[in-house]
């Protein structure tokens, strides 16, 4: 007792069975793919990191150059300050004891 139903279950059975075959493969070859595209984006982001810590680094470096100018300078003029030991203005004996400020 073969039926035309027999032969529209087994039509729809194969067809359905083609369908999730085809989006199974589909979906494996797309998730193939995507790593490759996010991975060529992550290695441009990456370098674009790169660039930008090598900026920061040679900002640093120079800074920490013009600091030690600057710190140099600081120790020769505290050194020359120091030699010169200039006398004030009014001998101590001329000076009140206690007064300190010029008003």
């Amino acid at each position: 007792m073969y039926t035309i139903l027999d032969d529209l279950i087994g039509l729809v059975a194969g067809l359905t069975a083609m369908g999730c075959f085809t989006g199974i493969m589909i979906t494996w070859l797309k998730s193939r793919r995507k790593p490759d595209t996010a991975s060529s984006q992550l290695v441009s982001r990456l370098d674009e990191i790169a660039d930008r810590i090598a900026r920061l680094e040679a900002s640093v470096d120079t800074v920490a150059v013009e600091v030690e100018r600057v710190s140099e300078a600081q120790r020769f003029t505290a050194r020359v300050l120091a030699e010169r030991a200039v006398p004030g203005a009014l001998p101590e004996s001329a000076r009140k004891i206690g007064s300190t400020t010029p008003h």
